[in-house]
């Protein structure tokens, strides 16, 4: 087999190795699709906890594939989104279902051997944890591979209960700010407003249904809410890993409204001044989340099946594993949403 393998920051080298024979339980499966994000560019910068100095492993984590073997009751031949988050189901987050919270984590192509390769071998674990969801045969495996990041909007937009006439206001249009618009569109709010910098992604956000874009640098984001009768949004998403972004949320929110800081900051500047009086007399709820969980992953998929989820617009970019390279800094450099390795 071929995977993609890591040596260290900067160090990512495609190499032959054995193909895994599958113990009692396990899994083996022929990747067809793993999507390129933001923690694979963190991980091939060194900059991820999970990969210390020394670390040999093959990242990829949005994984999609077709079973070489039978496993947890599914066939050889059948295709398979993978969940990537594995509990030990005996901690107390696991016991209460937050398996993303699990005190021992591990995660493919996190902890362990992820999806840029040929071929996957999945855990006992995972398999009897349910983390094989089957996928229809007609979808096109790439698009499927949004599933991850999608279950991660969902997790992080469960705390927010849109729904009909609330405003939505969503920082950030990269591609997770884009799943957020469309997952959001699908709980008919009044309007949802995008506010990015870029003039491409603002034009990215219209195209995909944002009834409003603003560009924060240079207008007014309040103005642009309050055009829809409101005196502020019900709900912000804080899609950018930006600290500025996360204070202005706050101010940007409606009385009652709730406030998701999706977006993680980098560990060295994570302490944000934040005006807890708004929070107090605004009544306003603030939410974080991280990862996803299976069950998470299953109603991603049901949303890309049955085409509430315009996943396929996402995917601007395909290479093969060869050409990992190229894949990765097509990522980096921002011009494409959704870059997918196709092994």
């Amino acid at each position: 087999m071929e995977a993609l393998v890591y040596h260290g920051p900067g160090v990512l080298r495609v190499e032959r190795r054995p193909t895994p024979e599958p113990g009692e339980g396990e899994a083996l499966l022929r990747v067809e699709a793993c999507g390129v994000c933001g923690t694979d560019l963190r991980i091939a910068a060194g900059g991820h906890r999970a990969y210390p100095e020394g670390t040999v492993r093959v990242p990829g984590h949005e994984i999609v594939g077709t079973l070489l073997t039978e496993a947890g009751g599914l066939p050889a031949g059948r295709r398979v989104f993978v969940a990537p988050n594995v509990g030990c189901m005996r901690c107390d987050q696991c016991r209460a279902g937050r398996v993303n919270l699990c005190r021992t984590p591990q995660a493919l192509g996190i902890t362990r051997d992820g999806g840029f390769a040929t071929e996957l071998l999945v855990g006992r674990d995972a398999v009897e944890q349910g983390n094989l969801l089957p996928v229809h045969d007609g979808l096109d495996p790439a698009v499927v591979s949004v599933a991850e990041p999608l279950a991660c909007v969902l997790r992080g937009q469960r705390p927010c209960r849109i729904g009909p006439g609330d405003v939505v206001l969503v920082m950030g249009a990269g591609p997770i700010g884009l799943l957020h618009l469309l997952a959001a569109r699908t709980r008919e709010p009044a309007a949802v407003v995008v506010s990015e910098p870029s003039a491409a992604r603002r034009d990215q956000a219209l195209a995909l249904g944002a009834d409003a874009v603003v560009d924060p640098s240079r207008e007014d984001v309040a103005a642009a809410l309050a055009a829809f009768g409101a005196g502020g949004a019900h709900v912000v998403v804080v899609a950018a890993p930006s600290a500025q972004a996360q204070a202005r949320a706050l101010e940007l929110a409606a009385p009652g409204a709730r406030i998701n800081l999706f977006a993680g900051l980098p560990r060295d500047r994570s302490v944000v001044e934040l005006d807890s009086n708004l929070i107090h007399y605004k009544e306003l709820v603030v939410t974080g989340t991280t990862a996803s969980t299976t069950e998470d992953c299953a109603e991603a998929l049901d949303l890309i099946a049955g085409g509430a989820v315009d996943a396929a617009a996402l995917v601007t970019a395909r290479h093969p594993l060869a050409d990992a390279e190229a894949a990765f800094a097509r990522a980096g450099s921002g011009d494409a949403l959704k870059v997918v390795i196709e092994p």
